[in-house]
């Protein structure tokens, strides 16, 4: 299965990423997403679907997900991730129900292919909470 966005930039790096979804302004422009606010948001849109995904075959219902996620970069060139720490905070879970969705989130981490891969260069943690 292939994905595929475009981008289109002017002489000044302002750009349009444009998905199959949706389009979004790149660039140092205010209102605009940088680079790594595109994979930390990336991230983020994988790891909760596959998250979903795994309530969904457990028959487990949540109300929301909020996501923190900060990248900390190397200081060596190339500037790859050094660490990347996700913070998941649940509403709407019911008490008895709360081991069945940490061992979801936990699964997800294992199972979403940007977690895996950004894995390959960082270190990754995570916390699950609830509101």
């Amino acid at each position: 299965m292939a994905n595929n966005v475009k981008m289109v930039f002017d002489n000044q790096m302002h750009g349009i990423v444009t998905g199959h979804h949706g389009s979004s302004q790149v660039g140092p422009a205010e209102g605009a997403l940088a680079a790594y606010d595109m994979v930390l948001g990336g991230l983020g849109a994988c790891l909760n679907h596959t998250f979903q995904s795994v309530l969904d075959k457990k028959k487990v219902k949540i109300h929301g997900v909020n996501y923190n996620i900060e990248g900390e970069k190397r200081e060596e060139v190339p500037t790859t991730l050094k660490t990347v720490t996700v913070e998941a905070i649940i509403s709407g879970v019911e008490e008895d129900k709360k081991d069945a969705v940490k061992k979801s989130f936990e699964l997800a981490t294992r199972y979403c292919s940007v977690y895996q891969t950004i894995s390959q260069v960082a270190e990754m943690k995570y916390t699950v909470d609830f509101k």
